[in-house]
């Protein structure tokens, strides 16, 4: 005799986790896209000091034309995505493919990490200053102060710089002893998936696979990265021709730059590839 056992579907959906925009707080936001598709920014040069001559007609020095420079700054990123949600499905699974919950879950597990992970490889493509070294518990803390040093020695404000930084490097920091005794990674958290801060810099830690083979972190200052997102359009269609249920429908225009002028507030650390 055969027995048919009675089966139940959870309306409750088993989601994977999402970490949200980890370079929010990254980005300058001082230029505006609207109404073009690219944006040219000047860089005006300057001129050295001369000592002044106390007789003669050029008692300054020899007057030049102040020179300048222009970067073109032309967004390359339009991207898109689709799919349906057949009625039948969306009816008899107790409304566990609602086609906004859909639409919510496409944004958070695939539209905002694709982002992420390119706004990150602009940094890292167009930093000023790198290293590549060997990261160990006894030198990380020593690997991100000589990252603040260079960042200070090319004169990048102490405040409003950022780290983003990998797993890996903030297990190593974690057990490095000199950084214990100076720790201040129990401060406010006020950036999305931020940890505390090192030195009154935020720390930001981002899954390995937002960065480039070997990068440990990077710290920056939010005046070098440009990163418009010109348009952000999703729609839900119900019932459209052709189509019984929905269609869901994205498309996204952004791009990410590094300013000339703002490179050297850019640093990557690099672990060296064990031999």
């Amino acid at each position: 005799m055969t027995e048919n056992l009675a089966e139940k579907y959870s309306q409750k959906v088993d989601e994977r986790f999402t970490a949200g925009s980890l370079t929010e707080a990254l980005i300058n936001k001082d230029y505006d896209w609207t109404g073009v598709d690219t944006v040219k920014i000047y860089s005006i040069d300057t001129t050295s000091l001369n000592d002044y001559t106390k007789s003669g007609t050029q008692r300054y020095g020899t007057p030049s034309e102040l020179t300048d420079s222009v970067q073109s700054l032309t967004l390359t990123q339009d991207k898109a995505f689709t799919f349906t949600i057949d009625k039948l499905y969306e009816l008899s699974q107790e409304g566990t493919k609602s086609a906004g919950a859909a639409l919510r879950r496409q944004l958070d597990e695939v539209v905002v990490p694709e982002i992420d992970i390119y706004r990150i490889s602009k940094l890292i493509e167009s930093a000023g200053a790198s290293e590549v070294s060997s990261t160990t518990k006894s030198n990380a803390y020593e690997q991100f102060l000589t990252a603040m040093e260079t960042l200070s020695d090319s004169l990048v404000p102490l405040v409003g710089r950022i780290a983003l930084i990998s797993p890996s490097f903030y297990k190593y920091l974690k057990l490095d002893d000199t950084f214990i005794k100076n720790s201040d990674l129990g401060q406010e958290i006020t950036i999305n998936g931020q940890v505390g801060k090192v030195d009154g810099v935020p720390i930001v830690v981002v899954p390995s696979s937002y960065l480039s083979s070997n990068v440990n972190f990077i710290v920056t200052h939010p005046s070098a990265l440009v990163a418009p997102v010109k348009l952000s359009e999703y729609k839900i269609h119900t019932n459209p021709p052709g189509v019984s249920g929905s269609l869901i429908e994205g498309r996204i225009i952004h791009d990410a730059f590094v300013l000339n002028n703002k490179q050297a507030s850019v640093y990557v650390h690099q672990t060296a590839e064990a031999e």
